[in-house]
């Protein structure tokens, strides 16, 4: 199972559009999950549209529209692993112990907010990605996403992709 993860597209107030590459991606992915921070209803219905299976949430810049059609925590089965998807976790430091003690049922938590990439494990093995931004990089040096491989309760796979 391929999984396309991604979060703070910011569109239109940080980008016109979403990346051609992305939307490429979008394209092939089993499933995509979306950490929030839409700003638009119309990025939403583009990818609930495109996407084969959309597991997203909305983020602290999505306004009534989005929060009436998102939820602030998401959370599916996928290839034997428990995932969750949520905006903001709060401060870089402390992070993972402050995760494992919040989402003690999951296997792996999606998240957003920072736009800057992260990929580390909790105690417990709680797996935590965030795919940064595919629209606005901040201090980073690239714009980026991830795709992840997923099968028999496994992650492999996992590439954070340039723009």
């Amino acid at each position: 199972m391929r999984l396309l993860l991604t979060a703070d597209t910011h569109v239109p107030k940080r980008a016109r559009h979403l990346p051609a590459e992305l939307l490429e991606r979008i394209d092939e992915a089993d499933v995509v999950l979306h950490a929030g921070d839409w700003v638009d209803s119309a990025t939403l219905d583009l990818l609930e549209a495109r996407s084969s299976r959309l597991l997203a949430v909305y983020g602290n810049n999505d306004g009534p529209a989005l929060r009436a059609r998102l939820p602030e925590v998401a959370r599916a089965e996928l290839g034997g692993l428990r995932f969750g998807v949520i905006h903001e976790t709060g401060q870089a430091k402390g992070r993972e112990q402050r995760c494992a003690e919040r989402f003690p049922d999951l296997d792996v938590l999606v998240f957003g907010h920072s736009h800057i990439p992260w990929d580390t494990t909790a105690p417990g093995g709680l797996r935590l990605l965030n795919p940064g931004s595919p629209t606005d990089r901040r201090r980073q040096p690239y714009r980026t996403f991830m795709t992840v491989d997923v099968a028999a309760g496994r992650l492999s796979g996992i590439r954070l992709h340039r723009l």
